[in-house]
């Protein structure tokens, strides 16, 4: 080398675009909005919120929604571009992820079961007395991962990164898991010509991957129109992007960074941060506002909220942590890496922040009012309660010996 030739400097990389680029910012972002939707709805402002949400638009999309008003474009439509991303993430992960192996399946696969059926159980214990909760019982089995990595994110580098991964995989299985849950138990009725017309777009979507149509504009046609289709289906039409995802090419890169002629990394990576920074906060802000005037302790302890909130609470750290911890001595899977048993169980806690989609199923169980607010402040008190014993627990864990 001359020794005129001048050492390469490395420039540094922009604090905010690492911001931007990290899933957890979103997390942390969803707090913020949350928090300030709870405050609007408690102010003066309350009456021009919720006649904001409610507010008509139009057009009769279908007579079981009637009107279309500015809530439903946010649950119905753009929460199917969220669950679009959502199938891109559990196909990719699945086919050329951290799921792709029965070996790295089975322990975040575990986890997310046992994390769901327990909360359910719980619930069902709390708020089982009345017939009329019982269609409560999936809200407390999900998991908010841009919330609870939002979360992980402020503890820096006192959380390793397996934890960050292992939550990850969990909530990926999870969210299999609740778009399965949406897609059986929250449909009442169905058209079935309508449903025929969906599986057939489906069907042609799938061929089309098949003989190798590589421009994503077709694909993205046939999901809107099969968005439509499930809409009039009677299946909520969310489960439409995740069964669009599905029938997205993907060309496998093992070992190598997102191929560019991949049309699902193209399509990943161009709804993260709409999703993440748009749609999940829109969500957020018109469905986490609730009204707290003359809410009372005998309120917040009726078998739907407490039934929640301890499912969120007490059911996902206790099926979590055990069943990852019986599963590990039992020799089937290893814990972690470079985490001892205390993270595990602060991630385990971390687990029962199910804000977006637990507020999402509660909005399909219960549609009258007074119960649609008890579900948001058992899901808040849930969330809140897990996020900070979760975070407290990890500040302060110490790191396991080698």
């Amino acid at each position: 080398m001359s020794s005129n030739a001048k050492p390469s400097v490395r420039r540094p990389a922009s604090a905010l675009r690492d911001f931007l680029d990290s899933e957890a910012a979103g997390g942390i972002i969803l707090m913020i909005v949350a928090a300030l939707a709870m405050a609007v709805a408690n102010s003066p402002l309350a009456e021009s919120y919720f006649h904001l949400i409610h507010a008509e638009t139009g057009p009769e999309l279908t007579p079981k929604l009637g009107p279309m008003t500015v809530h439903l474009w946010i649950n119905d439509g753009l929460m199917a571009i969220f669950f679009l991303l959502v199938g891109l993430e559990i196909k990719r992960e699945f086919v050329d992820g951290h799921l792709a192996t029965w070996a790295d399946r089975l322990l975040p696969m575990i986890a997310a079961a046992a994390g769901m059926a327990l909360p359910a159980m719980v619930y069902l214990y709390v708020a089982g007395g009345d017939p009329m909760l019982h269609r409560g019982w999936a809200i407390p089995a999900a998991t908010d991962i841009a919330f609870a990595i939002g979360v992980l994110a402020l503890l820096g580098s006192r959380a390793p990164a397996s934890l960050k991964l292992f939550l990850t995989t969990v909530a990926i299985v999870d969210d299999m898991g609740a778009v399965a849950i949406i897609a059986l138990f929250y449909t009442a009725s169905l058209n079935f010509e309508a449903l025929a017309a969906a599986g057939a777009i489906w069907l042609v979507m799938l061929v089309m991957g098949k003989m190798g149509v590589r421009q994503l504009w077709p694909y993205l046609l046939l999901a809107a129109l099969l968005w439509y289709a499930t809409l009039l289906s009677g299946v909520h039409a969310t489960i439409a992007g995740v069964l669009a995802a599905f029938a997205i090419p993907l060309l496998r890169t093992v070992g190598a960074p997102d191929a560019e002629d991949s049309l699902l990394h193209r399509l990943e990576h161009a709804l993260a941060k709409p999703v993440a920074f748009v749609i999940v906060p829109l969500f957020g802000f018109a469905n986490a506002g609730v009204s707290l005037e003359g809410v009372g302790a005998d309120a917040l302890l009726s078998p739907l909220p407490l039934g929640i909130a301890l499912g969120l609470f007490v059911g996902k750290q206790l099926g979590i942590f055990g069943s990852v911890w019986l599963t590990v001595k039992v020799g089937l899977a290893q814990r972690p890496r470079d985490a001892s048993w205390t993270q595990v169980y602060g991630v385990a806690l971390l687990c029962g922040i199910g804000f977006t989609m637990s507020l999402f199923i509660g909005g399909l169980a219960f549609t009258d009012p007074a119960l649609s607010d008890a579900v948001k402040i058992g899901v808040l008190m849930g969330s809140i309660a897990s996020a900070l014993a979760g975070f407290t627990l990890l500040r302060f864990a110490s790191k396991p010996n080698r």
